[in-house]
């Protein structure tokens, strides 16, 4: 079924304010090296997207050029048992919580086993394979099962929508034993 083009950019905005929503419920106590921004005002936001390229619609956030996300660790090939702990490192952004409208800033997502890549134009999904990190997490711990997997990351804005251009690092292999 082809929903039509309006309906379409109303049904992502709504599935981007029900993340935003998610990923904020429970805050995430502050600490000295992660402290959470205040919101921009509305007027910010406009004069902000204002200069974002469009994609379907919907406003982008720009990347500054030369910023890159990556994997701190494991590192691609590693051979590691579960739980897994993966850290993220960014460069020429800042990391901000969902919600938080900062220029070049954004938080991370991790895309696990992913077969085919999210749309760049579009609020990221929340599922088992696109783990979204919206309260500015910079790490985790993954049960994952025996086996070989991909994990790859993609940098959101405060609308979990990849940033143009996309902010994403390579993918790694990782096996568990």
């Amino acid at each position: 079924m082809r929903i039509p083009f309006q309906r379409s950019v109303l049904v992502a905005l709504v599935a981007s304010a029900t993340l935003l929503q998610a990923c904020s419920e429970q805050p995430e106590p502050a600490r000295e090296d992660n402290k959470a921004a205040a919101p921009a005002a509305p007027e910010q936001h406009a004069a902000h997207e204002a200069e974002a390229p469009k994609a379907s619609g919907i406003t982008r956030s720009t990347a500054p050029e030369g910023a890159r996300v990556f994997f701190v660790s494991p590192e691609d090939g590693a051979t590691v048992s579960s739980p897994v702990t993966v850290e993220f490192g960014l460069e020429g952004m800042d990391v901000a919580p969902a919600g938080t409208d900062q220029e070049n800033s954004g938080h991370h997502h991790l895309l696990i086993d992913l077969d085919e890549k999210p749309a760049m134009d579009m609020p990221l999904p929340a599922t088992e394979h696109v783990v979204h990190f919206g309260k500015g997490q910079t790490s985790t711990t993954l049960e994952l099962e025996p086996g070989e997997h991909t994990l790859q990351l993609l940098l959101g804005d405060w609308r979990h929508i990849p940033h143009d251009p996309a902010v994403m690092s390579r993918e790694i292999t990782i096996t568990v034993e």
